[in-house]
């Protein structure tokens, strides 16, 4: 039995108020409900890498104590990873330039987790992917932020839009993780959850 036939027996709760992430689940043929319930997403400056995006996907769980026998909770985070630092979203338009300057001809590292809940299971994995950017001038970095407004986005871009289209040439790993969602893994995390609850 598929998957998405499996599912139809629970409820699927998806916590994000990304609408790439929401079009994900729809692409995947998932029914879902949006229940978004904010945290403060701090973490210890010891953590890296995927430590961070492991910690605040399982972090944004916290808030929903009121499961029941048949959710299933989705939760993630991604970040953006350079230099040995965390890029997260940018504050505001300086910030942003700030961090396409940096990235601007150098490659980077694009790190997802996701977090899957229920009453009794917690599954927590996560995706890195490598993305190079081309040598942006500031004309052009100031024309993609003033034009999309990426202050919702990790590292303050988005790879589905201009930004992507011209100077990104080359990534190393699932396009969708550096969107915000690795898909491969919700799927597979899935299955591993329905098929514990059905054995």
């Amino acid at each position: 039995m598929l998957l998405e036939d499996r599912l139809k027996d629970y409820r699927l709760i998806l916590s994000s108020a990304s609408p790439r992430r929401q079009n994900f689940f729809k692409g995947m043929g998932f029914d879902f409900v949006l229940d978004i319930r904010p945290v403060n997403e701090v973490y210890s400056d010891s953590l890296k890498e995927e430590e961070i995006t492991n910690y605040l996907a399982k972090l944004k769980a916290t808030p929903f104590d009121d499961l029941k026998k048949k959710d299933i909770l989705v939760t993630s985070d991604t970040i953006v990873w350079f230099q040995g630092k965390p890029l997260e979203k940018a504050a505001d338009r300086d910030e942003a330039i700030a961090m396409l300057s940096a990235l601007s001809g150098n490659y980077h590292e694009v790190i997802t987790s996701i977090c899957i809940t229920t009453t009794t299971q917690q599954l927590v994995m996560h995706d890195k992917v490598k993305v190079w950017f081309d040598t942006l001038s500031q004309e052009q970095i100031a024309y993609y932020i003033d034009t999309h407004k990426p202050y919702d986005k990790a590292g303050s871009y988005g790879i589905q839009e201009w930004l992507g289209y011209v100077a990104v040439p080359r990534i190393e790993g699932s396009f969708f993780t550096v969107m915000g969602l690795p898909t491969h893994l919700v799927y597979k995390g899935l299955s591993e959850i329905v098929q514990g609850k059905s054995d």
